[in-house]
C-alpha cells in the first residue's frame, strides 16, 4: 500500500470507528475523494484494506458500505479479548508483585493511574469523543507492560475493532467500563494475579453481555422500522 493510500486507510478506519460513516453507510469514491483531498487510487487502496480487515463489504451493484458487525462476530472478538487480556493482566501483576522497586514498573504505575483517570475524567466531561481511544490505549498498555509478545501482537490485530464496538455503545457501558478499569489497575498494582485476571474476565464479560443485549435491541428496533415503513 503507498504512504498516501496507508494514510487514507487510517483516517477512514478512525472516521468508522468513531460513527462519523456509522455501519450500513454507502461510501462512494469520489465522496471520499472529496473528503481526504486525494485521488481514486489511494481510496481504491485504502478501501481494499478496510475490506480485508473487515470494516467494509463491497457488493456488485450495491458499492461499498461500511459493515454491519453481526452479533456471532461481536461475541468471538469478546472471546478472544477474555483470553489474551486474562493472560496480559496477570503476568502484569505477577511483575509489580516481584519487582515493585524496577524503574520500569514504578513508570508503568504512574502511567496505569494516569490512564485511568483520564478516562474516568473525561467520561464525566462533555466531549467523549476520546474515551475510545482511551479505552483502547489502557487495554494495549497492559499487554504492552506483561512482555508476552504473542498476545500482545494478537491484541493489537484486533484492537480496532474492539475500539469499534466500545464506541457504539460509550454512553451506556462508559461509566461502568472506567469503574472496572480503576478496579483492574488497583489489582495489577497491588500484584494480585489471580484477582486482576478474574476481574478482566468480568469486565469482558460484562461488556459482552450489554453490547449483545442492546445489539439485539437495535435490531428489533430496525425491524420493527422496516415493518412499519
Amino acid at each position: 500500500m503507498s504512504r498516501r493510500a496507508d494514510q487514507v486507510f487510517r483516517q477512514l478506519r478512525d472516521d468508522i470507528v468513531s460513527g462519523c460513516f456509522p455501519p450500513g453507510e454507502r461510501l462512494t469514491e469520489s465522496r471520499l475523494c472529496g473528503a481526504y483531498e486525494v485521488s481514486r487510487v489511494p481510496v481504491r487502496e485504502a478501501l481494499k484494506q478496510l475490506e480485508m480487515e473487515g470494516f467494509v463489504e463491497s457488493r456488485a451493484y450495491a458499492g461499498v458500505t461500511v459493515t454491519r458487525m453481526d452479533a456471532d462476530e461481536a461475541a468471538d472478538l469478546f472471546a478472544v479479548r477474555k483470553i489474551i487480556e486474562s493472560a496480559t493482566v496477570r503476568r502484569c501483576a505477577e511483575r509489580f508483585r516481584h519487582t515493585p522497586d524496577d524503574a520500569e514498573v514504578q513508570a508503568f504505575d504512574k502511567e496505569l493511574s494516569e490512564l485511568v483517570e483520564a478516562g474516568s475524567c473525561t467520561f464525566r466531561g462533555p466531549d467523549r469523543a476520546a474515551l475510545a481511544p482511551l479505552n483502547t490505549e489502557f487495554h494495549l498498555s497492559l499487554a504492552e507492560f506483561s512482555r508476552i509478545a504473542s498476545m500482545r501482537s494478537l491484541l493489537r490485530q484486533v484492537s480496532s475493532k474492539i475500539e469499534w464496538l466500545y464506541a457504539m455503545d460509550v454512553d451506556v457501558r462508559g461509566q461502568h467500563s472506567w469503574a472496572e478499569h480503576r478496579e483492574i489497575a488497583d489489582a495489577v498494582r497491588a500484584g494480585k494475579a489471580a484477582t486482576a485476571s478474574r476481574l478482566v474476565r468480568r469486565h469482558v464479560r460484562n461488556s459482552m453481555q450489554g453490547y449483545l443485549l442492546r445489539h439485539a435491541a437495535r435490531e428489533r428496533s430496525g425491524s420493527l422500522d422496516l415493518h412499519h415503513g
